[in-house]
């Protein structure tokens, strides 16, 4: 099994509608958006899955939400931007794109800060 990753950022504002705090305030942050994709072996000339391929969808995804007040666009019209939502959103907008056989996108890690971030993967099993 291989693994592939991919970072990208993007710049936004959002705010946290019903969080108690500072976060309820209209805010930005850099995003860092990790992509981590699952192959089960390489082609002929030893890649497992096309890294151009992948950047170039990824960053049409994220330029969907650069330099964007979130909490306007139609994916969080029902839900707060959150790091967690953010990151399950990319996932299944890229998903489709990478899946083929024997490749697949396992898991998103969206991180609002250096020391701050979530990763969502579907298939968390007992969590």
């Amino acid at each position: 099994m291989y693994e592939l990753d991919i970072t990208r950022e993007f710049s936004a504002a959002h705010k946290l509608k019903g969080y108690d705090g500072l976060c309820s305030n209209l805010h930005g942050h850099n995003w860092t958006v990790q992509v981590f994709i699952q192959a089960v072996k390489l082609d002929d000339i030893g890649i497992a899955a096309d890294f151009t391929v992948i950047k170039r969808v990824l960053s049409d995804i994220l330029s969907q939400f650069d330099h964007k007040f979130l909490n306007e666009l139609p994916e969080f019209k029902d839900i707060n931007p959150t790091s967690e939502n953010i990151a399950r959103i990319i996932f299944d907008k890229l998903a489709p794109a990478v899946a083929k056989p024997g490749i697949k996108l396992d898991r998103v890690r969206v991180c609002e800060s250096q020391s701050s971030g979530a990763t969502y993967r579907p298939d968390c099993g007992d969590c």
